[in-house]
């Protein structure tokens, strides 16, 4: 499995319509990205506009696909204008968890 923590932050008086952006791609990402096993979005408490994307893909050619896919084409085209700056990627590497 890979995970990935992006941070998004929007452009001060767009968060609305970042947030509805990112709310987009979520829903193109369950719909036609079967390998790709979480795509959950979170605001940041206390940071209106700030968000982040805590992805899991099944393997390497998952992520990849994703990368190519013609909606994530469109979420960066769509966040021009929008987004405050450049999304932070973190890809780590899970160590303990706790399934109940």
């Amino acid at each position: 499995m890979i995970t990935i923590f992006a941070k998004l932050q929007a452009a001060e008086g767009k968060e609305y319509e970042f947030r509805s952006a990112i709310e987009t791609m979520v829903a193109a990402v369950s719909e036609n990205e079967p390998d790709v096993m979480k795509y959950a979005l979170h605001e940041v408490d206390g940071s209106p506009g700030t968000f982040l994307l805590h992805e899991v893909y099944a393997n390497d050619e998952a992520l990849k696909a994703h990368g190519q896919t013609d909606h994530m084409k469109a979420f960066g085209q769509t966040l021009k204008g929008i987004s405050g700056g450049r999304p932070e990627i973190s890809r780590v590497t899970e160590i303990t968890d706790v399934k109940r």
